[in-house]
């Protein structure tokens, strides 16, 4: 395209008007100058536009051709304005949300139910990912904003705290007096019980791992698997003793389907919350989630 879009509007106003001096007030531009632009336009594809009339000017056959597409141009111009506003009205976009497995069930689930029911015109995008990959996802702009635990270094990252959470071992109350029967006491249920927990390649695997080694404490039976809520379901049929978050197994520790495993020493709790780059422009889809999750509490039930 040779000509600028102003040529263009100022042929399809003239076409439409049909008379250049009607055309000048609707441009509010003066007469001179719209013969002026014509003409150049004309120069610039070597053929007339418009002949004179009596009553103004009128399209040549080149002309003619030319309009039907400017006017499918400016039409569709028009038309994509027109959604575009109203997106905005709307709240129209699209957030892209890393997350592990376990974190997505047990905790994003909740924000996720509440901001679409008040926000339906925005689509989510879930990435489950472990908490590394979420970091790396970040950091090379694949995602907008990840839900994970707390990493030591904060590179290049803003972190909105959205809760604690603490590790406990659990079991049935039948598997734990199936212990008591062989002579194990709790305090070293631990040592000798068949131990489930999260594989070797999960962040919470490695935390725990470090809490073992740490407090000297040596286990042996273990059965290393991918999912927490696999962990609670394989620990509420009896096969052993699960390592998960107290919170997740509130409710079966309220009934007595699950039995906690006391420990000399408590295992330290981790924050999770929401991260996302700093010093980047957000998307006001983005920025409307994290001005939702900021003052959304979750139901307990």
């Amino acid at each position: 395209m040779t000509q600028n879009l102003s040529s263009y509007w100022i042929f399809y106003t003239v076409a439409n008007a049909g008379n250049i001096s009607k055309a000048a007030k609707e441009l509010y531009i003066s007469q001179p100058a719209i013969s002026k632009s014509i003409q150049k336009l004309e120069e610039s594809l070597n053929c007339k536009l418009f002949s004179r009339s009596s009553r103004g000017v009128i399209l040549t056959d080149e002309g003619n051709l030319l309009y039907d597409h400017v006017k499918e141009a400016f039409e569709t111009l028009s038309l994509g304005e027109d959604k575009l506003k109203r997106s905005i009205e709307l709240g129209v976009g699209h957030i892209q949300i890393g997350v592990s497995s376990t974190l997505c069930k047990y905790m994003l689930l909740p924000y996720l139910s509440e901001f679409i029911h008040q926000n339906p015109h925005i689509s989510i995008s879930i990435s489950c990912q472990s908490t590394n990959e979420t970091l790396r996802l970040l950091d090379d702009n694949k995602i907008d904003i990840g839900l994970i635990g707390k990493p030591e270094v904060l590179k290049g990252l803003t972190f909105d705290h959205l809760s604690d959470i603490e590790d406990t071992f659990v079991a049935t109350p039948e598997y734990l007096a199936n212990l008591a029967e062989r002579g194990i006491e709790k305090e070293e249920v631990l040592e000798h019980a068949t131990l489930m927990l999260l594989d070797k390649n999960n962040v919470t695997r490695r935390y725990i791992d470090d809490y073992f080694q740490e407090n000297l404490i040596d286990v042996s039976d273990t059965i290393d698997i991918s999912d927490m809520g696999l962990l609670i379901d394989f620990a509420k049929i009896g096969v052993g003793v699960a390592c998960v978050i107290k919170s997740f197994v509130s409710r079966e520790l309220a009934k007595g389907k699950l039995e906690e495993i006391p420990l000399e020493l408590p295992i330290p709790k981790r924050e999770v919350g929401f991260a996302y780059k700093e010093n980047v422009k957000h998307s006001k889809a983005l920025e409307s989630f994290i001005d939702f999750y900021k003052t959304f509490e979750p139901s307990d039930e």
